[in-house]
């Protein structure tokens, strides 16, 4: 088992807190190992083994038909005594009502519980009638480039050589611990985004048209960080001979969204200090999702060199907008706290365009302003906006 600490960190000032701690992110990112490092964790500090309780909702062993209540009886049955015990719950979303029995378990128990799923809904509506105020919500992501590291750490390469493989297949855990040829790890990654897409969502949310689905989110994942609307989704389509209505495009979106299939961008408005509801950008949850559906070349790398540099300010806690100053647009501004970054990112500063520095240059103030690169040649402080290397962004301890 590799470790993935910044997890750890996260989890451990909350630990037999009476909040329920729920994990979420998109399939294989790696929550169940998570939830091994938090068992060790609770091993270390003297909690005894049979009072640490985990279960896992997709083994082949739990029936489809389980309901709360019988999940809340057999964990029930599994306490002995009054001591405290630990309840590590994992894929939970698979029970219907799920959080009525995590209710009654912090309610009715010396409990610490743990909870993972891969649908955001555990965070929303479904929750917040019985956990409001109860429970804490810590996002699990695919592979930072500092953790793809770790787990290459037997490698003799260099690191920009793992960054360029890093770039090229991703960060889910399954494909960084074996040695795959790219199409075979392409594979893999189809295998997972199949499983979302039927299994997750178009299952359970009944799609009818499964088709068009597909098609819509075809057309979303080939245009990571490009902004368009449900409307020019609808209109591309139309263009294709198929109709399908921007209810139903709105709806698409959505439960891509709680499936971690995909992560909204909204576009800030730094003049008027507001929140913009119109031509979002939409990044994915792994690149690899893109490469497992249209391949990999290298006319796609801006895109993706956005879309790991947004997934690392996200996995950093920050909130990123895509920026608007006037007619000029910043990539990202990341915000957490007190604290802002702004990112421009490009492969290599074109030598007839001043856009990347440029519009850095119009933002009045003195927050750090960055410009993320793949060409050494480029790297640099002008004007005091620091050109960067990827490689150097990524692993920068703070920025």
């Amino acid at each position: 088992m590799i470790l993935r600490p910044d997890y750890i960190e996260a989890v451990k000032p909350f630990m037999d807190a009476p909040l329920v701690k729920i994990l979420t992110g998109v399939r294989r990112c790696g929550k169940s190992t998570i939830f091994e490092m938090i068992r060790q964790e609770l091993l270390e500090r003297g909690i005894p083994e049979d009072h640490i309780i985990m279960k896992k909702y997709t083994e082949m062993d739990i029936p489809d038909t389980i309901t709360a209540k019988q999940m809340y009886d057999e964990l029930v049955s599994r306490v002995e005594d009054d001591k405290r015990y630990y309840f590590l719950l994992d894929e939970i979303q698979e029970i219907k009502g799920w959080e009525k029995a995590v209710n009654s378990l912090l309610e009715g128990m010396n409990a610490d519980i743990y909870v993972t799923g891969s649908n955001s809904k555990l965070m929303s509506s479904e929750i917040s009638t019985y956990l409001t105020g109860r429970y804490i919500s810590i996002p699990v992501f695919t592979l930072s480039f500092r953790e793809y590291l770790e787990f290459k750490k037997e490698s003799t390469q260099s690191y920009d050589k793992l960054l360029e493989e890093y770039i090229k297949f991703g960060g889910f855990p399954i494909i960084a611990l074996g040695e795959y040829e790219q199409q075979s790890a392409y594979q893999i990654v189809d295998g997972i985004y199949h499983t979302v897409v039927s299994r997750d969502i178009v299952k359970r949310h009944r799609i009818n048209k499964q088709d068009l689905f597909d098609r819509v989110v075809k057309y979303v994942i080939e245009n990571m960080g490009k902004t368009f609307s449900a409307s020019s989704i609808s209109n591309f389509l139309k263009s294709e001979n198929r109709k399908v209505s921007i209810e139903s495009i709105y709806n698409y979106l959505r439960w891509l969204e709680q499936a971690f299939i995909i992560f909204p961008c909204e576009r800030y408005d730094m003049q008027g200090k507001s929140i913009l509801k119109t031509q979002e950008k939409y990044y994915l949850a792994d690149v690899s999702f893109r490469y497992a559906l249209f391949g990999y070349n290298r006319k796609m790398l801006d895109g993706v060199m956005e879309n790991i540099v947004y997934l690392e300010l996200c996995r950093r806690g920050y909130d990123v907008y895509v920026g608007k100053n006037n007619t000029k647009e910043i990539d990202f501004i990341a915000i957490h706290k007190d604290e802002k970054i702004y990112v421009q990112v490009c492969v290599q500063i074109p030598e007839n365009s001043n856009r990347e520095v440029g519009n850095l240059m119009e933002i009045r103030d003195h927050y750090p302003k960055y410009v993320v690169t793949l060409n050494e040649m480029d790297v640099g402080i002008e004007n005091g906006i620091r050109i960067v290397h990827l490689r150097d962004f990524l692993l920068a301890k703070q920025w």
